[in-house]
């Protein structure tokens, strides 16, 4: 696995200036990214996109609680404590802050990777 470090203030800055758009592709890698550092199977970035539009963002709300408990599990196998994401990825959501769930999300991962080493751990 190769190390996908994303630039939060750019892809925030890019959201904004694509108003919302290109927050939906970020949602995207953001989900395919967490499974794969997780080890996980579980819903691909494509079909959450799909089934957050065709549910208008029910779906979404669904996954952002789901993304924080996955950054829980991995965190909690690298030894990192957090708790509860989840619930904060889900309140954030509700609240319209979906750029802020990715964000905070995205930084979780670069974490990840910042302590990447060839070979896992």
């Amino acid at each position: 696995m190769i190390p996908k470090v994303r630039n939060v203030a750019i892809y925030v800055i890019l959201t904004l200036v694509t108003c919302g758009l290109f927050g939906l592709y970020w949602m995207v890698v953001l989900n395919d990214d967490s499974l794969e550092v997780a080890g996980e199977d579980g819903t691909q970035g494509m079909m959450v996109l799909v089934l957050t539009l065709v549910t208008c963002g029910i779906y979404g709300i669904y996954w952002a609680y789901q993304l924080g408990q996955r950054i829980d599990r991995i965190n909690a196998r690298y030894g990192r404590y957090t708790d509860n994401s989840g619930l904060l990825y889900l309140l954030l959501y509700i609240l319209g802050l979906s750029i802020v769930v990715n964000a905070v999300a995205q930084n979780e991962l670069n974490q990840y990777y910042a302590g990447f080493r060839p070979g896992g751990y």
